[in-house]
């Protein structure tokens, strides 16, 4: 059959089915998205042969034919758009240049959309996301946990807004956040706060602890007192603070239940702090209440642990209770 009408609609199904189908990738994702030409083809073929009752002698072969160019009728099945298919495949963000900047942790975090994803993913074990790196401020010491390289000792500096009372230093983020929260504190009216402690060598860790243990005994000593090498002080993200009234300063013991230590309570996160140590959380963190331990993780983090209603750093990164040390 070689009339006029045939050689066209020939000429139709095979300049389309030459067509290529559209080949898109994505880590391994292949989509062929289908031109809608292609239905449109096999359509008219259908409709050819049933009104026909017979099939194209070269049907076997009308897929290679070299058509000479036909003209579309406006409105027809031909005219159609051709649909256009996009894969898009989110950044892997331990793969984000932001995250390989490990000394920006502000970008890092912004690399996975903000705190709460940070969060999850740091949860969910992304290999990006170390939460034993001390010189970040998500890292996680307990006892469980040990300080790596045992012998860390980060840069220090006396905080230049803030009471020191022994002279003892900060990180110079934590520094810096430690002058705002006191800062924010005074405005508000909750009174001064002062630094009793920061900053403790491995060194200066074993004599704090050895003198708990000749005060209290070994189980008491750990109750209220890391080992060398498993202290947050030891980080330079960690404050003990006292609150401070025209009559002097008080003991780390004494701040629970003062405007102070009810203002931290309620608005240290927005400065980056978190209280370490709260009331009925020794299961998990090991350590009796220390309303007066504090410790820096960053606003954004922060911010993400008070709004998620999270006590412990442990369960905020999805880690296991760490009452006991492993020996």
């Amino acid at each position: 059959m070689t009339n006029g009408r045939y050689a066209r609609r020939r000429g139709l199904v095979a300049r389309h089915a030459a067509r290529p189908p559209r080949l898109l990738s994505g880590r391994g994702l292949v989509v062929l998205a289908t031109a809608a030409g292609v239905v449109a083809a096999c359509v008219l073929g259908a409709v050819w042969s049933v009104a026909h009752d017979e099939r194209p002698a070269h049907a076997s072969s009308v897929h290679t034919a070299s058509p000479a160019p036909v003209e579309t009728p406006p409105g027809s099945i031909e005219s159609l758009p051709v649909p256009q298919f996009e894969v898009v495949v989110a950044e892997d963000p331990c793969q984000s240049p932001a995250a390989a900047a490990a000394g920006d942790a502000a970008a890092v975090i912004a690399a996975f959309g903000g705190a709460e994803e940070f969060r999850a993913a740091a949860a969910e074990g992304a290999s990006c996301i170390r939460l034993d790196d001390p010189t970040q401020p998500w890292v996680v010491v307990n006892k469980q946990r040990p300080v790596n390289p045992i012998d860390y000792a980060p840069e220090v500096m006396v905080p230049a807004g803030t009471r020191s009372l022994v002279g003892g230093g900060l990180r110079p983020d934590a520094a810096a956040a430690l002058d705002a929260l006191v800062a924010d504190a005074a405005a508000s009216g909750a009174g001064d706060v002062a630094l009793q402690s920061g900053y403790r060598s491995y060194q200066t860790q074993v004599s704090t602890f050895q003198g708990q243990i000749g005060a209290l005994g070994e189980e008491g000593a750990e109750a209220i007192s890391a080992r060398p090498g498993f202290s947050e002080h030891q980080l330079g993200l960690a404050a003990d603070v006292v609150a401070c009234t025209s009559g002097g300063c008080g003991t780390i013991y004494d701040i629970a239940g003062t405007p102070q230590g009810d203002w931290i309570v309620e608005n240290a996160w927005r400065h980056g702090w978190i209280v370490r140590y709260e009331s009925g959380h020794t299961d998990t963190t090991g350590y009796n209440p220390e309303p007066w331990h504090l410790r820096y993780i960053g606003v954004e983090l922060a911010q993400a642990y008070h709004e998620g209603g999270y006590h412990t750093l442990e369960e905020f990164f999805g880690l296991p209770a760490a009452p006991d040390y492993a020996d």
